[in-house]
């Protein structure tokens, strides 16, 4: 195993024993990768517990399950086109493929922050979370963070780092909720 396979595997479990019981401690090692850039180079530019990105491709999926993920997480909702058939393709290469549909501003939100750390906890080595864009990848993952103590400034920079932008507005008034 390479250092940082070993090293995102020991941080993934470093926040699956710190999420039992509900959401305690949460890493800041989330990082929103270009999936282009992730199927041009074929290799994922840092294996982290939790990988932020846009809809992947299938060549990304292959990065992905080749660099040691476990599992995909789409926050797409249904009628979203994906372009390939995004499970079938997950499965094919031994991962475990999660829905957890977010659509509209009402879906960002502490319950489905919750929700997603439920699911991430479920996981003993690192995930790819991804929507169209990472932006509400970013906006529940800023949520979680706040649930798990951060302030809401830490929440906010740990959700950009994730992807969010235009969904800031929305996590800022739930943040003051």
């Amino acid at each position: 195993m390479n250092v940082l396979t070993g090293l995102g595997v020991s941080l993934m479990l470093a926040v699956v024993a710190g999420c039992v019981g509900g959401v305690k401690e949460i890493s800041d090692e989330v990082i929103k990768v270009d999936i282009a850039t992730v199927s041009a180079d074929g290799s994922v530019p840092v294996v982290a517990p939790i990988l932020s990105a846009g809809q992947p491709d299938a060549a990304a999926l292959q990065v992905f399950a080749k660099s040691g993920y476990v599992a995909v997480i789409d926050l797409r909702g249904v009628s979203e086109e994906r372009g390939i058939d995004e499970q079938a393709e997950v499965e094919a290469l031994d991962m475990k493929y999660v829905t957890l549909p977010i659509v509209g501003d009402a879906a960002i939100n502490f319950e489905n922050a919750e929700k997603l750390d439920r699911i991430i906890a479920g996981f003993d080595a690192p995930v790819l979370v991804h929507c169209g864009s990472g932006n509400r990848v970013g906006a529940l993952l800023a949520l979680r963070h706040r649930l798990a103590g951060a302030d809401d400034e830490a929440a906010l920079e740990l959700g950009k780092s994730a992807g969010l932008t235009s969904l800031e507005p929305v996590v800022r008034r739930r943040l003051t909720e």
